[in-house]
């Protein structure tokens, strides 16, 4: 007799929602046999067995929530024994892993984010540094709770400004009022520089950081879970002081006296979107740069060679030609295609075009990952494009499917609107935005004629990319809107 624990789901999924147990007591089950359905942060996905055998107790049910390494079901039979000696043999080490920063998906547009992997490995090398006699064993990280915010409360807010106190309480980062600067107040705590790194980065005093690293030495984990504890209902200024009370600070309001209200639970996803996004929001300092492409002629070639899109399995879509226009563009424009790493003071520049597209779901906003776009015609981008979207609606996108992504596209043309500002899907530094297409008159030199304008967003992050620079880079891909020519170039 053995015990199916639920492995390892991808980097940083550390358990998920079982939806549907696909075995009952008695079944014989073989490896690779799907025997769970399992809602995730990221994506609905079908967990195999491992190993094979007749199935015992089934130790979970639909809706209840489960953690990588809990018990499934118990198994006996010939293969449950060589899977049990396996999994005792497994170093204790393996099992330790880097919690989330505060931050949704790798997706989640979404997606798709969590602290760089490097900053645990940085603490490591670097914890001579400290200087301390202590020789601790292997670290076991623990789990923070996430925050759990309501969904009509993920809202946008003011940037801070240097020296400000902010309150990522409620309703996300709010500016509440002039800081002094920190003050010393006794000997700094030890921690890695990594460590030190990203808590400036996230405006975090590391004094108020409580450890729990061997020797008292502070861990990313605990910088992350300091500011989970922000946004779950406290307030952190600039410096790390706490902020003042404020109306961000008082109790929760009781609805009911007014009329009845209906409370539901936030989704994975939904909660997954909302850490990421916020994440996103206060670590990387984003402009919006707005422009509109004459797709007159476009709209007449998309016209034309639709009922072929069509005939493929595919919707010849603006998304779908916006694609191909963007895998052009981050060859020209190379730095739009690539990550900031602050831990290694590096640029990473990825010289593939996997290109992450915002679709919109019942379950939440998900980032389906296109791949290799440069090398595939827009009817081909248009019939894949029609599959992963399909897939993303029905809940069966893989996380690899929602991986990998170089720069996203947001396209809410198909609802309307005349412009906004998305956020930039990190680890990314650049996303578009792309709205609902209106006939304009546009002065051609002697006179006005109506031409069909599509407004274009294009969102980046001002510390890998120059104003300048991205002006270039959306009026690129304006005229390559407007003349598809020259995408053959």
């Amino acid at each position: 007799m053995s015990e199916f624990k639920l492995p390892e789901l991808g980097e940083n999924v550390h358990g998920g929602d079982v939806l549907r147990v696909l075995v009952k007591p008695g079944d014989t089950v073989s490896t690779d046999q799907p025997v769970l359905e399992l809602e995730t942060d990221k994506a609905t996905i079908e967990v195999p067995s491992s190993i094979s055998g007749t199935i015992g107790e089934i130790k979970v049910k639909a809706g209840e929530n489960v953690k990588v390494g809990q018990t499934i079901f118990t198994l006996s039979g010939n293969g449950a024994e060589g899977a049990e000696g396996k999994e005792a043999k497994e170093p204790e080490e393996s099992k330790a892993v880097a919690q989330p920063a505060v931050a949704a998906a790798e997706g989640g547009q979404g997606q798709r984010a969590s602290a760089d992997s490097s900053a645990a490995a940085a603490e490591a090398e670097e914890a001579d540094e400290a200087g301390r006699s202590e020789k601790p064993a292997a670290v076991t990280r623990h789990p923070a709770v996430i925050a759990r915010q309501p969904e009509d409360e993920i809202v946008d807010s003011p940037r801070p400004r240097r020296g400000e106190v902010v309150d990522i309480g409620r309703g996300g980062p709010r500016v509440a009022a002039q800081a002094a600067p920190a003050v010393d107040t006794g000997p700094a705590p030890a921690a890695a520089p990594s460590v030190r790194r990203i808590a400036r980065e996230l405006g975090v005093d590391i004094r108020q950081v409580t450890a729990t690293g061997p020797g008292g030495r502070i861990t990313v984990d605990d910088v992350q879970a300091y500011v989970r504890q922000a946004l779950s209902g406290g307030a952190v200024a600039a410096g790390g002081a706490p902020a003042p009370v404020g109306p961000a600070q008082q109790p929760f309001p009781d609805f009911t006296k007014w009329g009845e209200v209906e409370r539901k639970p936030i989704s994975n996803i939904r909660r997954k979107t909302a850490e990421h996004l916020g994440y996103a929001w206060n670590v990387i300092p984003a402009v919006t740069q707005y422009d509109k492409a004459d797709i007159t002629a476009l709209e007449e070639l998309r016209r034309k060679y639709s009922p072929q899109a069509e005939r493929a399995g595919g919707k010849l879509t603006v998304t779908a030609i916006a694609l191909k226009v963007l895998a052009g563009a981050i060859k020209r424009f190379p730095q739009f295609a690539s990550s900031l790493d602050l831990q290694r003071g590096q640029l990473i520049y990825k010289k593939y075009s996997n290109i992450g597209v915002a679709v919109d779901t019942d379950r939440g906003l998900l980032v389906a990952v296109v791949r290799d776009v440069d090398s595939k015609g827009v009817i081909e981008l248009s019939v894949e494009l029609a599959k992963i979207s399909e897939k993303a609606r029905a809940g069966k996108l893989t996380l690899d499917e929602m991986s990998g992504g170089v720069i996203t596209i947001s396209n809410l043309g198909g609802i309307g609107g005349v412009g906004f500002s998305p956020i930039v899907n990190w680890p990314d530094v650049a996303i578009l935005g792309i709205s609902r297409g209106r006939h304009e008159p546009v002065w051609n030199g002697t006179e006005f004629q109506p031409r069909l304008m599509l407004p274009l967003s294009l969102s980046y992050d001002h510390r890998v990319i120059d104003g300048a620079d991205a002006a270039r880079f959306l009026r690129w891909v304006c005229d390559a809107f407007e003349q598809p020519f020259v995408l053959a170039l």
